[in-house]
């Protein structure tokens, strides 16, 4: 076995199942239990994995400690060596990684490529602003603060958190793990990855490319299994120093139970689009369309509402509903613009808003269809505020549309939902622009362009029951380090002269 085939060969045992990763080794779990991931195309098992036991988990926190403090005394640019090799080894060995996340996500074909080649920036762009970012420290003097001479120097460090438990979601299974892993590692902790179930086998294949690089064994390792059984054991942990998790509303019973450690959460949004009377409303039917629908609206960032200024209303329906019925429903080998969405569990939920909705006289421009896990794109015209669309993130191939008498109604709107992550308004005119934006109590405001999470070095934040911390590069960087001072006394006061 050669070439890509025998770059993965070791996760895979000889069973059929994939292997975990533990102190620089590929394992199959003492449970001698697996866990099926399931096509959400086909229904049928694609892959499993091992469901890793308490004791296994237990492990890896000692391992990761040990390592940890080793790697904290590696040189930054060792560090970004290394994961530059890393990035390097997943753009070589891309395309099965990709392969794997269109059989257990339904991403398009062409999108999960894209997602490793994005992630492997990513990788790169983080080895680079470490350097930059964690070299940096800083000297203060006394006598800048009034009753003080010049007779002590504070040097301020930025020094590693420990180990850092990285959670990532099933809709970017790769680039949201190395958004928390890159900046963890590269900040000099170790790591913890708990992949989701849908999505697992595409992590397991990106962190082999982290093991090829050279990272020290213990500081990389991965705990498969479903989060009902180890969840809780791995997010209460003692060994945990760090939690960064992207997913629903689990991340809000996780903050409660934490404890004493640094959280970074994104926890999903219900995205408002509002379009103003002035809007080019070809340009934000684009825009709609491409937002809510792009793969089949499972995205934390995708257009979950648009709020549209009365007078417009018809003419804004009119270039949305041509757009939508383009769309192209099938599967994700194919390239189809929506693909099933990702469990049967998940289709039900949205059948729920949409059923809840029809029952309360909202109008539908095209009609509901469902097949297994696979929606067709459903637009919803006349949607009100006591139905649960209005408020509750679908997170599938789902648009409501609601008619407001002016932008301060649908800000109103927006501001009193529990989910602030994104929104975007769309406008010719750059001070109103700018006015809404400063109103909508959110993470974002794009302006006369849809949601999205990127380019990856933005900050990227929720508000409210959105999230915790500020997540891009530069701002996972600064999530992975706590700040040490240290205080030189001289005897005498001492002045710098020219």
């Amino acid at each position: 076995m050669n070439g890509t085939a025998g770059f993965y060969a070791p996760i895979l045992a000889s069973s059929g199942a994939y292997k975990f990763f533990i102190n620089g080794q590929w394992k199959e779990s003492t449970s001698e239990k697996t866990v099926s991931i399931s096509n959400p195309t086909t229904l049928k098992t694609a892959f499993t994995v091992q469901a890793c036991t308490q004791d296994e988990v237990n492990e890896m926190f000692v391992s990761a400690k040990a390592a940890q403090k080793s790697w904290a005394r590696t040189p930054l640019w060792k560090r970004a060596e290394i994961l530059k090799r890393a990035a390097g080894l997943m753009r070589q060995h891309a395309q099965p990684m990709a392969d794997c996340m269109v059989r257990e996500v339904a991403k398009a074909a062409k999108d999960s490529l894209t997602e490793v080649i994005r992630s492997a920036d990513l990788i790169e762009y983080t080895a680079e602003e470490g350097v930059r970012v964690l070299g940096a420290g800083q000297l203060l003097n006394s006598d800048s603060f009034p009753g003080h001479g010049r007779n002590k120097m504070c040097l301020v460090s930025k020094v590693p958190l420990g180990v850092v438990l990285c959670i990532p979601p099933f809709n970017y299974p790769v680039n949201l793990a190395v958004s928390k892993l890159g900046p963890a590692l590269m900040a000099g902790n170790a790591v913890v990855l708990k992949p989701p179930t849908q999505g697992a086998v595409s992590g397991l294949h990106m962190v082999q490319c982290f093991h090829e690089a050279g990272l020290p064994a213990g500081l990389l390792s991965v705990a498969t299994g479903r989060g009902s059984e180890i969840g809780d054991f791995l997010t209460q942990h003692p060994g945990v120093n760090c939690i960064s998790f992207t997913g629903g509303d689990t991340g809000l019973a996780i903050s409660r139970k934490s404890g004493m450690i640094p959280l970074q959460m994104e926890l999903g949004g219900k995205d408002v689009c509002i379009v103003c009377a002035d809007a080019d409303l070809s340009l934000a039917a684009s825009a709609i369309v491409k937002g809510a629908f792009s793969y089949s609206g499972q995205r934390c960032t995708a257009v979950k509402l648009v709020m549209v200024v009365d007078s417009v209303a018809d003419a804004l329906v009119a270039r949305v509903l041509p757009g939508v019925q383009r769309l192209v429903v099938g599967t994700p080998e194919d390239d189809s613009d929506i693909t099933p969405v990702v469990t049967e569990t998940s289709a039900n939920f949205i059948e729920g808003l949409v059923k809840d909705a029809q029952e309360k006289g909202a109008t539908f421009l095209t009609p509901w269809r469902r097949e297994g896990n696979l929606i067709w794109p459903c637009l919803l015209d006349n949607v009100t505020p006591d139905m649960k669309l209005a408020w509750e993130e679908p997170f599938g191939p789902v648009l409501p549309i609601m008619r407001v008498a002016s932008a301060q109604q649908a800000v109103g709107h927006c501001n009193a939902s529990r989910l602030a992550l994104q929104g975007c308004v769309f406008t010719q005119d750059i001070n109103a622009a700018i006015l809404i934006s400063d109103a909508m109590e959110t993470g974002s405001v794009q302006i006369n362009a849809a949601p999205a999470r990127g380019p990856d070095h933005f900050p990227f934040q929720g508000f409210r029951d959105s999230g915790i911390g500020t997540q891009g590069v530069t701002g996972s960087l600064l999530m992975m380090v706590k700040t040490k001072s240290t205080v030189i006394n001289l005897p005498a006061e001492s002045y710098t002269l020219g």
